[in-house]
């Protein structure tokens, strides 16, 4: 199944995130709770994991594009989202 994947919340007052680098490249495929990409914040990086086994189809923001809380910010293949 094609998923979105969109950049998470990881405080009350955090609206955005830069994306300072992805882990994973289009066609590579991954296990729940690997690295998929690193979000800079305002306070802290953080790295985003995998929610699933699957597999990265399109990265949708690219390293260092500014995206707001809720935006997607890739495109995986899985048959078991979590």
């Amino acid at each position: 199944m094609k998923v979105s994947l969109k950049l998470p919340l990881f405080g009350m007052n955090m609206e955005e995130g830069t994306i300072s680098r992805w882990c994973k490249l289009p066609g590579e495929s991954f296990a729940k709770g690997d690295p998929l990409y690193e979000v800079e914040t305002e306070k802290v990086t953080s790295e985003v994991t995998a929610p699933c086994d699957g597999t990265l189809l399109e990265v949708l923001a690219p390293e260092q594009s500014v995206v707001a809380v809720g935006d997607p910010v890739c495109q995986i293949e899985t048959a078991n989202v979590s």
